[in-house]
């Protein structure tokens, strides 16, 4: 037993979700001890009803003993599933051809040097027309990161066995006429979360730096089949919190002096600083958006159940989604393409088709916005102002809404973590982690013991009355747009599961400032038509950190 709780507090945690050890707890309960675990989660009992209560709570003890003895892999899901989808919601099984802007006129740049900044459809004209090899590109993006992750710290394995066997075999492939598509041959990142066979996967925390898997993740499946080239396993704050992982914190290109945020630190700092053309970063409660914003980049977090989440690290088996971290709003359409659909190793994937059409960005529809949030004072009030202005010049029509009320939920996030890490805080190895302040994962863990399982459940159906909620205003919009941090969106689409994507809409101190364009379920080509749109008409795409 950690000597750093008490007798009384190890018997409170039983009564509500169980104890930080399995040897030992088995204590006699006493009345004092049900009166102070009433008081905490706000109930009072009668001593008659404390007498008959004590038997069953050390029957419960006895209960999360025995399931102690028994291991319990994080990649081991719940058997309950979480289904965003609203009472009387059909999904749109359409299938859309998809079309991308025409790069085909593009030739190999005099400086080699500005390959780094190209967008995933431009180096695959080059590649395709064997203007360049994949070899060459991947050998490229390689020296890049080698030369800047000593400032940046965004690499936490080089794959670059892997990655120069897989150019090689893209070449030899392409140019046998076997192209696979517009990823043949891309160098890209992953945030090292996602399990690969061939290399470490330490979820950035240090109980876990030396963990290995013998499978690789669907994601990372799913690209190689595509055909793209894996050069680095990237940095995430540890455990999927911030932006600081065992070996220091992931720099932002723009000012190496600040952290990128989190937790897919490194995944938006290289995307940013041109050491890979796009990157894999994953999303629970803002891990996408977050450094997408601080780091000038443009993220797409996916509608939850469109993107198999096997081989990833589970924090929230509700939350957790997996999306693309790229340079323009179009890539990360090209990306959710090869990653999208069904998986029978994830209980939670929807089988939705995904298809996204350039032409799309002409339709001038209706789009939401929050005006409460942007009436405000906040730090981006006069950037976002601005992309208002320009999607009223582009034709869209925008319409004042509210969103429902937030129900204080948030816990839902920090019980499925506890769970998810039980044994790191029972066996003592939450110390390791290089954070411990108050609302780091370590004391988070903690905490999250006086969670009464009855709670969860009540607030999971307060989210169902959310996600009904919300839905109302998408059957009046296509759009919501919104700050993407100053605003209670985040967390309330992240509860229930709605596509967004955040990009750059200006400059504020030197550094970038970001909008966040959210749609209904499983229309992330509508989020990503209105970006596309905004994009073709500002700069801030195309503006890039000074990386030396």
């Amino acid at each position: 037993m950690k000597n750093k709780y008490t007798i009384l507090g190890v018997v409170i945690l039983s009564f509500i979700l169980g104890a930080f050890t399995t040897a030992g707890i088995l204590q006699n309960i006493t009345r004092a001890d049900v009166q102070a675990a009433g008081k905490i989660i706000g109930l009072e009992f009668t001593t008659t009803e404390i007498d008959s209560l004590i038997p069953g709570l050390e029957e419960f003890q006895q209960d999360y003993a025995s399931n102690r003895e028994r291991s319990i892999p994080n990649a081991t899901a719940p058997v309950l599933v979480f289904n965003p989808i609203p009472i009387g919601f059909d999904i749109d099984q359409t299938n859309r051809p998809s079309g991308y802007t025409n790069a085909d006129q593009l030739i190999m740049p005099e400086n080699k040097e500005d390959l780094a900044f190209f967008t995933v459809r431009q180096l695959a004209h080059l590649i395709k027309s064997q203007q360049i090899s994949s070899e060459e590109l991947t050998k490229f993006y390689l020296a890049r990161l080698k030369k800047q992750d000593p400032s940046l710290k965004c690499v936490i394995s080089l794959t670059e066995e892997l990655a120069l066997e897989q150019a090689k075999k893209a070449d030899q492939e392409i140019k046998s006429g076997k192209y696979r598509g517009v990823l043949h041959g891309i160098p890209y990142g992953a945030k090292d979360l996602l399990a690969t066979k061939k290399y470490k996967t330490t979820w950035g925390a240090t109980p876990f730096k030396e963990q290995s898997f013998d499978y690789d993740a669907t994601v990372i499946q799913k690209l190689e089949e595509a055909g793209a080239v894996l050069v680095a396993k990237l940095t995430m704050g540890a455990l999927a919190w911030g932006d600081v992982w065992y070996d220091g914190m992931t720099r932002n290109p723009w000012d190496p002096t600040t952290g990128s945020s989190g937790s897919s630190a490194g995944s938006a700092s290289a995307v940013s600083a041109g050491l890979v053309p796009f990157a894999i970063g994953t999303e629970t409660l803002g891990s996408i958006i977050s450094p997408s914003t601080v780091c000038g980049t443009t993220g797409l977090r996916p509608t939850f159940g469109r993107v198999s989440r096997y081989g990833a690290m589970a924090l929230s088996w509700s939350m957790d989604k997996i999306g693309p971290i790229c340079r323009q709003a179009e890539d990360c359409a090209l990306i959710l393409s090869a990653i999208n659909g069904k998986d029978v190793k994830d209980p939670s994937t929807i089988e939705v088709p995904f298809g996204y059409n350039a032409t799309q960005k002409n339709n001038r529809g209706k789009i939401g916005y929050i005006r409460k949030d942007f009436e405000k004072d906040y730090a981006f009030k006069e950037q976002d102002k601005a992309t208002l202005d320009m999607l009223k010049s582009i034709g869209y029509e925008l319409v004042p809404i509210e969103l429902p009320a937030m129900p204080n939920i948030g816990f839902i996030l920090d019980a499925e973590a506890a769970a998810a890490f039980d044994e790191l805080t029972r066996n003592g190895q939450d110390d390791q982690l290089k954070r411990q302040i108050r609302n780091a994962w370590p004391n988070v863990f903690r905490q999250a013991r006086f969670i009464p399982a009855v709670e969860y459940i009540q607030a999971n159906r307060l989210r169902s009355q959310l996600i009904n909620e919300v839905q109302q205003i998408f059957e009046e919009v296509e759009v919501i747009v919104h700050p993407s941090l100053a605003s209670s969106a985040l967390s309330i689409f992240n509860m229930t599961g709605q596509p967004s994507i955040c990009l750059p809409n200006g400059f504020k101190d030197q550094k970038p400032t970001s909008i966040t364009f959210t749609g209904q379920l499983f229309r992330e080509d509508l989020i990503i038509a209105v970006a596309h749109a905004y994009q073709e008409r500002t700069p801030f795409d195309d503006q890039h950190p000074v990386v030396k």
